[in-house]
């Protein structure tokens, strides 16, 4: 196989990943999915909070990448907009790597309200960044050839790969923190939740610098 053919295939993994890693990291909200199932007593209950978990996170995800995905019918401004969002990303990174406080808005959203808190949880992690040059190298492997860059099928184009990019990093995410909060609900119990709590807000904070900084070398390098 082509050393090309693997770069598609590595960005998704990494969108797979991305959203894996949210799932896991119970800050993105799968505890409440479990306390959902206790409160009820039915795993029915527990199944239905994953829903709004996920649509609040998507929500998230699109509300980043969409400007990207309009920015790059610009294609001559293609190289600029990468290294920006590369360095946007890294400056977030930095940011939530000095500042680990979470926004006080979190503490008055009421936890029936699933989909806002998982829409405002995933802003303020930056979860939509860290797709974000995730994205725009999937957008790069499948530039269309020079006769079809009109900005209306870039546009739809972009769109299109935006909404996947999302979709995907959404189903991957609720999927592991779906199958935690099973585990959690049905074999583990309330001693595990809290003796097991972790945090991962700081590994996180330190990927999106990683992620931005080999985004941004990739960027320059490519156009040496």
């Amino acid at each position: 196989m082509p050393d090309a053919d693997w770069t598609p295939a590595g960005l998704w993994l990494a969108v797979v990943a991305s959203g894996i890693y949210h799932g896991l990291n119970p800050g993105m909200g799968w505890p409440l999915a479990v306390s959902a199932g206790l409160l009820e007593r039915n795993a029915r209950a527990l199944v239905t909070a994953l829903g709004p978990l996920t649509l609040g996170h998507l929500l998230a995800i699109l509300l980043v990448i969409l400007p990207f995905a309009l920015l790059l019918a610009l294609v001559e401004w293609r190289q600029p907009i990468q290294i920006a969002a590369s360095l946007i990303v890294i400056a977030f990174g930095v940011f939530r790597l000095i500042n680990q406080r979470h926004p006080r808005v979190l503490a008055r959203i009421p936890p029936t309200q699933l989909a806002l808190w998982s829409f405002v949880v995933a802003i303020a992690h930056g979860a939509g960044l860290m797709l974000v040059p995730i994205y725009l190298g999937l957008c790069r492997t499948a530039d269309l050839d020079p006769g079809h860059e009109a900005a209306g099928t870039l546009i739809d184009a972009n769109l299109t790969m935006a909404v996947l990019v999302a979709v995907v990093h959404a189903l991957a995410m609720i999927t592991a923190g779906g199958i935690l909060a099973w585990l959690v609900y049905r074999y583990l119990g309330l001693r595990f939740l809290s003796r097991s709590w972790f945090n991962l807000d700081s590994v996180w904070a330190a990927s999106l610098v990683l992620v931005g900084a080999v985004s941004l070398v990739l960027t320059i390098a490519s156009q040496a």
